[in-house]
């Protein structure tokens, strides 16, 4: 199938496609590429070096691969509908470490959603760079999992930190943007919106643009892009001269940031994956990304409402994005249990902590799910009626291997008839 001399990795590699291709992939973080994705991943940029940006390298024999960034940035560009965007950061990590540097400094107060009630633990969790290198105080979501923009209100009149981050991994609501404009203004802080698990959604209008209202936005390209592994980071102004001294305000921005990528933390970037980003831009543009990104949704809120049927307790109720998160407690199973159980099926999510959890996040009380990837191979409502029958099978019996086994093979014969994008 690879043609790989190298057979022990050409086996791993087939062994994963075949777990894919059999099952059924509901993690919402993850998503499956086009075959022009892989492609591009997979050419002979990789071997390239171009340190700098286009234009201003500090190698030579740039020239084509100053042009993939460029058509990346400006697809990108347009796609937002931003001035600004930076496309070189290795993955969202590194792209959220990136705005930090470009716009705090180490001690600075900043502020970021828990990751325990559905943030990311580059916000400003306290075993992360962004919690240790940062006074870091932390919002969380009210009782009924919708984020409590009242909190967070009060603490930034309390705590007035210099930054915000908003974003999430395990939340189901969409973000009311002008409110979370006027809450950072309460300190004229900066706003910055990760909208890594909602990139796909944004550009596919079923959920609203921060742009107008964030200062910064950083997004991953997988997720609900449908792109390789890489990041952005997009934002408005216009940049300066490399050698100019610029100050921290909004019309330097471009000029912060990209500083702060290199030579301020990364060095050359990954050129295959600039190429490939640029491809699944163009591949969003189209208005066949717009019908899937409303399939994702129309997918996810079926399978809440199937599952809200079946006694599941969601938070908040429901979904307005592509995920689900379920509290278990009243299904007297814990989330890793589960996960073990929908994974023997041949059904892939994540134990996932819910809001006001009293159980450690390694053994938490809640699943995470999503409709990304389903959504990709051509599945619709009627398909989320059936997973979600099976869902409840393998919760309910979860300790049954046998009927586990035949959950499986009945899976594997649903996921054959919607091949992943490079088998079609």
């Amino acid at each position: 199938m690879y043609g790989m001399k190298d057979k022990a990795i050409e086996k791993l590699i087939q062994a994963e496609a075949k777990r894919q291709f059999e099952g059924l992939e509901m993690i919402p973080s993850e998503n499956h590429t086009s075959t022009d994705v892989l492609k591009a991943l997979g050419s002979r940029l990789t071997d390239k070096y171009s340190e700098g940006y286009p234009g201003k390298r500090y190698y030579g024999g740039c020239e084509f691969v100053d042009q993939v960034e460029n058509l990346a940035r400006d697809r990108a560009k347009k796609l937002f509908g931003v001035d600004h965007a930076n496309v070189q950061p290795y993955s969202g990590s590194p792209a959220n470490l990136a705005v930090y540097f470009a716009l705090v400094d180490p001690g600075d107060t900043v502020m970021g959603m828990h990751l325990y009630y559905g943030g990311h633990m580059t916000h400003g969790l306290k075993v992360n760079f962004s919690g240790t290198l940062y006074h870091s105080v932390q919002y969380h979501t009210g009782k009924d999992g919708y984020l409590d923009y009242d909190e967070m209100a009060g603490m930034v009149t309390k705590q007035k930190p210099k930054l915000i981050f908003v974003g999430a991994t395990a939340y189901p609501r969409i973000f009311d943007w002008k409110k979370l404009r006027d809450i950072a203004d309460l300190n004229k802080a900066w706003l910055v919106a990760d909208i890594s698990h909602i990139a796909g959604l944004v550009v596919g209008g079923v959920h609203p643009s921060p742009v107008g209202f964030a200062d910064v936005i950083t997004t991953t390209t997988h997720k609900t892009l449908r792109g390789p592994r890489g990041a952005m980071i997009l934002c408005n102004g216009n940049p300066s001269s490399p050698l100019k001294a610029v100050e921290r305000k909004a019309e330097n921005l471009p000029t912060l940031i990209d500083r702060a990528i290199i030579p301020g933390l990364q060095g050359g970037p990954h050129n295959h994956q600039t190429a490939a980003i640029a491809v699944a831009l163009g591949e969003a543009a189209t208005p066949e990304f717009k019908a899937y990104a409303k399939q994702i949704v129309k997918n996810a809120q079926t399978l809440a409402k199937e599952l809200t049927g079946k006694g599941y307790n969601l938070v908040t109720g429901g979904t307005d994005n592509h995920l689900l998160l379920i509290d278990l407690t009243n299904k007297k199973i814990i989330g890793a249990e589960a996960e073990a159980a929908l994974g023997k099926a041949g059904i892939t999510v994540n134990k996932n902590t819910v809001p006001f959890d009293p159980r450690p996040p390694f053994s938490p009380s809640g699943i995470r799910m999503g409709t990304p990837a389903l959504t990709t191979r051509g599945m619709k409502e009627s398909e989320m009626v059936q997973v979600a029958e099976w869902i409840d099978t393998a919760i309910t019996h979860s300790s049954d291997e046998k009927i586990l086994n035949k959950l499986s093979n009945d899976i594997k014969t649903l996921a054959k008839q919607f091949p992943l994008p490079s088998d079609k």
